[in-house]
């Protein structure tokens, strides 16, 4: 389930849970699309902080992770966990490698249909295009600082995984900056995204698979 959650947190980079208050639904909703996107095609790389806090339903308590993220057209990832526990995903085109410290292997999103879907609904939220994703229904609200993006699976094997997914979307440069994904199960997993460098040079060895 971690490998489901990590790639959808490539999605993006930037969101914000519903539970806020204030927003009411956007004034010009193609107007955000056109922005929204146009902003994204601007944005070659990505480089960031970021921490995650899982609530698990049967729990009271929070785990937190934290580490390092990479993005680099097209469609190239890479996410870093530095604690508590090493952890490495990279996304490169339609082949993922995962490395903890007992194994590192890669994996075809080719073979496996769920895969595929989050690995394209990665690369729309990365590219500005989730909006016109199929296999969500899709609903923008905004306050004065924010929009919030509010996604609701329609397609059955996003479904099993996710009730929702809301993502919040600065008003200043339109970049995500937290993600939250709830669960079928009733868990819920926070991604907040900081120190963001835009455009920045980023190696291409950091997306090698091996």
């Amino acid at each position: 389930m971690r490998r489901w959650i990590m790639l959808m947190a490539v999605c993006c980079m930037a969101l914000q849970v519903a539970a806020q208050s204030g927003f009411k639904p956007v004034a010009n909703l193609d107007q955000f699309k056109r922005e929204f996107a146009a902003a994204a095609q601007k944005t070659q790389s990505i480089k960031s902080d970021f921490v995650q806090e899982k609530y698990l339903s049967m729990l009271s308590d929070k785990i937190t992770s934290k580490g390092k993220f990479w993005f680099k057209k097209e469609n190239r990832v890479r996410m870093e966990y530095a604690s508590p526990t090493f952890y490495l995903m990279i996304i490169n085109g339609k082949n993922v490698r995962i490395k903890d410290a007992r194994s590192d292997k890669n994996i075809s999103t080719g073979g496996n249909k769920l895969f595929e879907q989050i690995s394209r609904i990665t690369a729309d939220c990365v590219q500005g295009n989730v909006l016109n994703n199929k296999d969500f229904s899709a609903k923008v609200q905004e306050n004065a600082q924010q929009y919030l993006l509010q996604l609701a699976p329609v397609a059955k094997g996003m479904k099993d995984f996710f009730s929702s997914i809301e993502l919040l979307v600065d008003k200043k440069d339109l970049g995500v900056t937290k993600i939250v994904m709830h669960e079928a199960s009733g868990d819920r997993t926070e991604m907040i995204f900081t120190k963001k460098e835009l455009n920045a040079a980023i190696p291409d060895e950091m997306f090698a698979l091996k």
